[in-house]
Parts: structure tokens; C-alpha cells; sequence
């Protein structure tokens, strides 16, 4: 294979379609949550994870657990999570049965912001979908995205 392989040149085709798509999505969802909310998408997105945990066995997740969810290095989710702290939207305690395990929770304001801004989510992804599907290199990507299911 070289450089100018047919079959290279439409991988890299398609892959700069599907950041294309991405980034286009994260910039509308980014515009919409911060103008309506005061939160960005990464916030979103931690919050969202962060509210689907559960007290009891596997209940809670770990630090790498959760940055892992949300794409983001350790450090990164570490400084997210504090700043989340800090607007009083999560609390952090430590885990009953290893010490050195931290746990993070969604406070009731950090609840209510995200039962607000869902909507708004939803609404930038479908718009941004929407948009996206009438361009002819992206419109077969949204139509994968569309058929995704989340698995059960």
C-alpha cells in the first residue's frame, strides 16, 4: 500500500467526515448549553454520567471510570469535577470500602441544571443533525448515528 492507495484515500475520506460531523455537533451543543445554561458540553456531558450512578454494589464510578465516559485524560476530569464542585453542582467523599477511592455526586442544583439543559441538548443535537444530513458527505454518518440504539 502507499500513500495514494485508493483504499487509504477514502478511509481518510471518511474519517475527516466523521470529525467533521463531531465537531459541528460539539459546536452547536457548546453554543446552545452556554448560552442557556452558563455550561459547557463537556459540563453536560460529565453531569449526565455522573447523575446515572447509583448507591450499592458498582453503583458509583471511579474517577477513570468517568473520564473515560466523558473522553477526557484524569487530570482533566479531575479539574472538571472540581470545578463542578465549586458552583456547589457535585460533592466528592470518600469510598466507605477502599480509602483511597473518591466518589462524585450530582447535588440536587447540579440535578435540576442538568434536567434543564437536557432539553436544550437534545434540541442542538437534532438541529445540528438536521443540518449536517442536507450535506451529502454527512448525511450517510447521521443516518448511523440516527440508527444507533444504547444497548439495554
Amino acid at each position: 500500500m502507499t500513500a495514494t492507495d485508493p483504499a487509504l484515500t477514502a478511509l481518510a475520506q471518511g474519517w475527516c467526515a466523521l470529525s467533521l460531523l463531531h465537531g459541528r455537533i460539539e459546536a452547536r451543543i457548546e453554543r446552545a448549553l452556554q448560552a442557556g445554561h452558563g455550561l459547557s458540553a463537556r459540563e453536560y456531558s460529565l453531569l449526565d454520567v455522573l447523575s446515572r450512578q447509583h448507591n450499592g454494589p458498582g453503583g458509583h464510578l471511579q474517577m477513570k471510570q468517568v473520564a473515560d465516559a466523558v473522553v477526557l485524560s484524569q487530570s482533566a476530569t479531575t479539574r472538571l469535577v472540581t470545578r463542578l464542585e465549586d458552583r456547589g453542582l457535585l460533592t466528592r467523599y470518600l469510598c466507605d470500602t477502599d480509602r483511597r477511592g473518591i466518589y462524585t455526586d450530582v447535588t440536587e442544583a447540579g440535578l435540576a441544571l442538568l434536567a434543564a439543559a437536557r432539553p436544550t441538548n437534545d434540541s442542538a443535537l437534532r438541529a445540528a443533525l438536521d443540518e449536517a444530513s442536507e450535506n451529502v458527505e454527512l448525511a450517510p454518518l447521521v443516518r448511523a448515528v440516527e440508527e444507533l440504539r444504547t444497548p439495554v
